[in-house]
């Protein structure tokens, strides 16, 4: 992992957040307690503000970048999924950003929401919360089910649970020293 400070931008990261080997956070990031980035993400605050909520995870691949004009928040207990982008966009707390699916700039993702993956949250567009939307251009579907929250809620503290048995990977093996 590295965290690059960016024209006296830089990354706030408490201690307990878990930053996997090639993941990178650079400038005007701030990442919460016990949140979690995995390998390859890269998290770009050097025009704008990012922020990672508490007990956020960030999976392999994301690409989150704030756009001068357009910050990032990325909500507690969010979860961004593999290669998942989120560009100057706000992602609600609890929230599901599915695999390989995009938020664009000023678009919001309301708390406990679900985006589908592969789809496309365009800019400015609000998705609002504890609401499932598919498609590209996504759309509002439906009202997340109490079995979808409970399947979002289980795969985070999966996630969660893999952390510390990681550490212990990555501390033990010189490569990734």
């Amino acid at each position: 992992m590295s965290k690059v400070d960016f024209e006296g931008k830089k990354p706030r990261v408490d201690e307990s957040v878990f930053l996997a080997p090639g993941s990178w956070v650079i400038g005007d990031v701030t990442i919460k307690e016990g949140a979690n980035v995995w390998n390859g993400a890269v998290i770009r605050g050097d025009d704008d503000t990012v922020e990672i909520g508490a007990r956020a995870t960030i999976l392999e691949n994301c690409v989150v970048e704030a756009p001068t004009g357009s910050p990032v928040k990325i909500g507690d207990e969010a979860i961004v999924s593999h290669g998942a982008i989120v560009h100057g966009a706000t992602v609600g707390a609890r929230a599901l950003v599915g695999i390989g699916a995009i938020v664009l700039d000023g678009a919001e993702v309301g708390e406990g929401s679900i985006v589908g993956s592969g789809a496309v949250v365009p800019p400015r567009a609000v998705i609002p919360p504890n609401t499932l939307a598919l498609g590209i251009p996504a759309k509002p579907l439906r009202e997340v089910r109490d079995s979808e929250r409970e399947a979002v809620d289980r795969e985070r503290e999966r996630v969660l649970s893999k952390v510390e048995k990681y550490r212990e990977i990555y501390a033990s093996d010189p490569h990734f020293l």
